[in-house]
């Protein structure tokens, strides 16, 4: 057939000539999928991009779908790039995309629904994505967007640990390394949708609602459940028509069972990245290769940012932070973890006991046992350990916290959990999770020593912070837990000479080629052998173990306890405070009757702001975490009672609070570590008052900002034209002459606190001679006052010039009187 170019309303298109007569069409895209098969890659291509700028979000959807529908692999591997970076942004954070971690249901209903379904497990993206793996596609990653030991390593020329990397590396032609991963359409997919968590910018905090109400989260949510099924298998990748191939699986190294992933391998030698293996498929494989890839591309992209060299790096307090996560990623990798239990626990009890290993099982059960212990494991103690000791002391630590207890509680995600009955009593932890505790013992006893040491360091008033302390307390309080920890710990601690010369084989140089659940008789060495490799493994095999239940560990528990009943006696004197408070004080304080202590009695805690309720929920926070810690590190009742009698110190004779601990230094008071832990709780403080010049401190609440501004103007000019006049008034020793120095004058220096030695001589140095002040006159309350008599004096039929008579006769009546007790006062003086 003969072909003509065809106009369109928005460019141009070669269509065969007797299709030319009779067609009309909107777009290039219009006419593209009428030929689908007839345009190249890059006219497909240029439509799409220009009807993403033209056309409505839902219509650019619709035409996706159809375009994925129609057109073969060959044209939609050129759009598949651009379209997984329009959806999940930039690698480099500048495009947002579809800003997924923002989308909310509540708020764009229509959006919302329109997006989960494109972008679903069955969805048409993932049909996509399957439709070109059936064509063994290839498609460059950067080197450079991925966590940095990896990318360390690979620019080394040293290949990851991880199988994920495996066979990815290109070089370039010249015979250098490349900086790209070829990856599959899924990897690739799955890459972009995992990193986006990272590189997009997290959201003001103003913005912030509940993390699962976004899209991102639920698409996270729905992509678990759906390749890390609790029951049943992993649904078969969907085929792009009826009869259609299959995409095939990813090679796996034959080296390599997959029993054996993620293990710590004892040898020195590393290989070279050019030394990539050749690989052959594995038919067993099929079934879960999609599941291998997305758990291992969420745990190396939101976990592995840290190595074991670079951990032990970051513990100098110089170190810089090469990478910090926002709580939204600590979030989202919570629910990975819980899904990860779900789904190691959704093995039957048969499954998974110790005979099963010796039976033939299906890969999925294998990847069920191999999830947590063989991927997670060392990444997330890394990750733990730097937010433990990098995180902010604030409130949004809690993320972190719920994400630690999350992991060290699996039997709380098992399918035969305990419903909560009406009894408050927690349920006993079974000894069938005894090896896990064992075998993630770090996990829950360094990071408990971790969490003391910050505790110590937060105001346990507030009631967030007494919130994280008293979660800790409650999960480690369970009945049996303490003592499975201690067992642990006593089986790390066990001399190697009581094993070595029956296990000495396997300690040395073990080979980990069968399931990691297989028996090792006898059970006593056995188990102390997998509780050292699982310490040394992760830090290494000269690390300096603090127990948990040694004797440091003891002392940061009891200094605890006794911040915890400082805490209380602190709340309970707020309370107390609160309480007394007229109901009518704030009004009053407005108006100026009521005293103004700007600095106030304790410092401004989350209490301020949340009133009564929050104070009764510290109370019982602390006395529940303080009850908590005394059942799990065997507190006697005599030690708790003495942090209580110790309180008596902090308070002198006469009930008022004493500075806080400190030393005279020749600059002034220095504050000890114990004046800064009783300034950080709340339990002592110093008394802070302005003292400056009373005419230039700051403008109150109280006051009407341009009526001071202009009093002080005229108060200013009187004072420098006759301050002659009333310098001589002030020396006079009669009665006039008190009477000016009373009104004139300002307290001296004996009368105010003590003051630094610096403050002091500055203000020494600075005498002021007999001034008028008439910044009283610009306070609400002066006003208020006066207008309150002047009304009060016309119910009476008083003119207000008479009345002003009577106020000034008043006055100068009061002021004689206080003028007079003032002289007296004085020469009664020492």
């Amino acid at each position: 057939a003969e072909w003509r170019l065809l106009p369109l309303r928005r460019g141009t298109l070669w269509v065969p000539q007797w299709f030319a007569k009779k067609a009309i069409f909107n777009s290039p895209l219009e006419a593209a999928m009428a030929f689908p098969h007839l345009q190249q890659p890059s006219f497909l291509l240029a439509s799409l991009k220009a009807d993403s700028i033209n056309k409505p979000f839902a219509q650019q959807c619709q035409d996706l779908v159809k375009v994925i529908e129609d057109f073969p692999a060959k044209e939609l591997y050129t759009i598949f790039p651009w379209l997984v970076e329009r959806i999940f942004g930039s690698l480099d954070g500048v495009l947002i995309g579809w800003n997924l971690h923002c989308l909310q249901e509540h708020v764009n209903p229509v959006e919302y629904s329109i997006v989960m379904e494109f972008l679903d497990p069955g969805g048409p993206m993932m049909k996509l994505v399957y439709k070109l793996q059936a064509e063994d596609c290839k498609f460059d990653f950067p080197v450079s967007y991925l966590p940095g030991p990896v990318k360390a390593s690979i620019q080394e020329c040293i290949l990851p640990d991880s199988p994920l990397y495996h066979n990815k590396v290109r070089f370039t032609p010249t015979g250098g390394l490349g900086l790209n991963l070829a990856l599959n359409p899924f990897e690739y997919y799955i890459f972009f949708f995992t990193l986006s968590l990272i590189t997009q910018k997290p959201l003001p905090v103003s913005l912030h609602v509940r993390t699962s109400d976004y899209a991102y989260f639920i698409l996270v949510d729905r992509y678990l459940s759906w390749f890390l099924p609790t029951e049943g298998s992993v649904p078969p990748p969907l085929s792009s028509s009826p009869g259609g191939t299959s995409p095939s699986p990813p090679l796996r190294t034959p080296a390599m069972p997959f029993a054996s992933y993620g293990l710590h391998h004892t040898s020195l030698l590393k290989r070279h990245i050019s030394h990539q293996m050749s690989v052959n498929a594995d038919p067993t494989s099929h079934e879960i290769w999609r599941s291998e890839i997305l758990l291992q591309v969420f745990v190396e992209m939101w976990l592995h940012h840290y190595s074991l060299e670079m951990y032990q790096k970051m513990q100098s307090p110089h170190a810089k932070e090469s990478f910090t996560p926002t709580e939204e990623h600590v979030l989202v990798v919570r629910l990975l973890l819980k899904h990860l239990h779900a789904f190691a626990n959704s093995l039957k009890p048969e499954q998974a006991s110790p005979s099963a290993h010796s039976h033939a099982t299906s890969p999925l059960e294998e990847f069920k046992r191999a999830a947590v212990p063989r991927f997670v494991q060392q990444k997330l103690y890394l990750f733990l350990q730097h937010c433990f000791g990098h995180w902010p002391l604030d409130a949004s630590f809690r993320a972190v916290l719920e994400l630690w207890l999350s992991y060290l509680q699996p039997w709380r995600y098992a399918p035969d959990k305990q419903a909560p009955g009406s009894d408050s009593q927690p349920r006993c932890v079974s000894e069938k999770w005894a090896p896990f505790v064992q075998e993630n013992l770090l996990m829950y006893t360094k990071l408990f020593v971790g969490f003391l040491n910050r505790a110590l360091r937060t105001d346990l008033v507030s009631p967030k912070h007494a919130l994280m302390v008293f979660r800790v307390a409650k999960v480690f309080a369970q009945p049996n837990l303490a003592e499975m920890i201690q067992k642990g710990e006593q089986l790390f601690l066990e001399p190697e000479l009581v094993i070595r010369h029956r296990q000495h084989r396997l300690f040395t140089a073990p080979i980990f080629t069968g399931s990691f659940l297989s028996p090792w008789p006898p059970a006593v060495t056995d188990a102390s052998f997998k509780v050292k490799n699982h310490v040394y493994s992760l830090e290494g095999q000269d690390c300096k173990y603090t127990p948990m239940f040694g004797p440091e560990a003891r002392t940061l528990v009891l200094r605890l306890a006794q911040l915890i009943t400082q805490a209380k006696h602190t709340a309970k004197s707020i309370s107390d405070q609160c309480a007394e408070s007229p109901a009518g004080h704030s009004f009053l304080s407005w108006l100026g009757f009521s005293s103004m202590d700007t600095s106030g009695s304790y410092p401004a805690n989350d209490l301020d702001e949340m009133g009564q309720d929050s104070v009764r929920k510290t109370d019982e926070y602390l006395e529940k975490a303080l009850e908590y810690l005394r059942q799990i590190f065997r507190l006697s009742e005599a030690q708790l009672r003495q942090f209580t009698l110790a309180l008596d110190t902090t308070q002198d004779e006469n009930g008022k609070k004493q500075l806080p601990d400190c030393i005279v230094g020749e600059d002034g008071l220095i504050l000890t570590p114990l004046g800064r832990y009783q300034i950080i709780n709340g339990l002592r403080r110093f008394e802070i008052e302005y003292q400056g010049d009373p005419e230039l401190q700051p403008i109150r609440s109280y006051e009407i900002a341009s009526l001071v501004r202009t009093l002080f103007r005229l108060s200013s000019a009187i004072n420098r034209r006759f301050a002659g006049q009333m310098a001589a008034l002030c020396s006079r020793d009669d009665f006039l002459g008190s009477f000016c120095r009373y009104h004139l004058t300002e307290p001296g220096l004996a009368s105010r606190h003590l003051l630094s030695p610096v403050v002091w001589r500055l203000v020494a140095g600075h005498t002021r001679g007999p001034r008028l002040s008439l910044r009283f006159l610009g306070s609400y309350r002066t006003l208020v006052s006066l207008l309150l008599t002047f009304f009060v004096a016309s119910l009476f039929c008083v003119r207000p010039l008479p009345c002003t008579l009577l106020l000034t006769l008043g006055y100068v009546l009061y002021a004689s009187a206080m003028t007079l007790l003032t002289e007296r006062g004085k020469l009664h003086q020492p």
